[in-house]
């Protein structure tokens, strides 16, 4: 039997950060309100695009492996914020790392997006079909947002992260995953207008709304990584108590302390970094993931458990046994162009444009 056994790892965070206090420059907000309410106290804002993120986080994964991009035969991107839908984010990525013999495509499953990838990159290895898949989550959602909603504009953030697949006799990888979405509440988490349902030719073209009803997505966020966190653990046939490590979404601090309990899994078996980065939706799974690795969090043949709720309203969970190697076999240098300029300022235009929107 194959397997699809993870060999890489990478991340990227753009330099500037924005800080609770930034945001309070301009909303009625505060650290504390921010913080007690999300566990968020900064969060990235990129200067360059989607691609870019992916690409350099994608270089580090490709280094860890010890692998040249010629040799992939797959890349999967996870992004609800692309570069452009035509062509996919992917390709751009492709022809910056030089990987012109890999298929690629984008997957927008929001910020459930890389579990839906990884689990599409270890069936296609499992399949016999491919060897090597790169699976990468990179999000820009900053900008879409809306600077003068208070309740959007302090939950997310910008990143990526990326892992290397490669095909193993060994059973490790992803075990068992669970897969799905409850489309009946799509709308309480939505940019409304976006598409090909955006109106044309009236004057909007500078703003997106963020539909969130914070409420109600706690709620099926909740039940919707629980149920499926419970399947996996039943499909790969584990108990909570054999998880050495969860990897949730981070998209609210309540909402991972109310999955952990649920699971009655210790904080010290719980990867949270929110309060650094906020919600980089589909990027928050793989970079928690080697954060956790380079705090030496992950030991070899550790069993992880992986659950994540975004838009749509998808849903995903995976058990992951992780392999042998721990520390990267190559680094590096990649890395994003210099940033000249603070987060206040790189958001500057686009709060302006939002006032003048709202007639501010």
């Amino acid at each position: 039997m194959r397997y699809a056994n993870i060999t890489g790892w990478g991340k990227c965070l753009p330099p500037a950060a924005l800080s609770n206090d930034d945001l309070g420059t301009f909303l009625d907000t505060s650290d504390e309100w921010i913080h007690s309410r999300t566990g968020i106290r900064s969060r990235r804002i990129a200067h360059v695009s989607t691609s870019a993120l992916a690409t350099v986080a994608a270089s580090h994964a490709l280094a860890a492996a010890g692998m040249d991009a010629s040799r992939l035969d797959c890349i999967i991107m996870a992004t609800a914020s692309p570069d452009s839908l035509v062509p996919s984010a992917a390709s751009a990525v492709q022809q910056s790392l030089g990987a012109g013999r890999a298929a690629v495509f984008d997957i927008n499953a929001a910020c459930t997006g890389f579990i839906y990838g990884l689990s599409v990159g270890s069936a296609l290895i499992k399949a016999g079909s491919m060897q090597r898949v790169l699976v990468i989550g990179a999000e820009r959602l900053t900008h879409y947002l809306d600077w003068t909603k208070r309740d959007t504009a302090v939950l997310f953030g910008d990143g990526a992260g990326a892992v290397v697949l490669e095909a193993s006799e060994q059973p490790v990888g992803l075990l068992a995953d669970k897969l799905g979405c409850d489309a009946e509440a799509r709308d309480i988490l939505a940019v409304p207008n976006s598409g090909t349902d955006r109106r044309r030719f009236e004057h909007i073209d500078g703003l997106f709304e963020v539909n969130f009803e914070g409420k109600e997505i706690f709620k099926r966020a909740v039940k919707g990584m629980g149920d499926a966190a419970a399947h996996v653990l039943d499909q790969a046939g584990v108990t909570e108590q054999d998880i050495d490590l969860l990897l949730p979404h981070q998209a609210n601090i309540r909402i991972i302390e109310t999955l952990a309990k649920k699971m009655a899994l210790p904080p010290e078996k719980v990867m949270v970094n929110i309060a650094q980065y906020g919600n980089t939706s589909a990027a928050t799974v793989p970079i928690a993931l080697c954060e956790a690795l380079e705090q030496g969090r992950v030991k070899p043949g550790a069993l992880l458990l992986t659950a994540a709720f975004g838009a749509g309203l998808t849903w995903g969970a995976g058990v992951i046994r992780w392999g042998d190697r721990i520390t990267p076999l190559n680094r590096s240098d990649a890395t994003l162009p210099p940033c000249e300029q603070s987060a206040l300022e790189l958001l500057a235009p686009a709060i302006m444009g939002c006032r003048q929107a709202h007639g501010g």
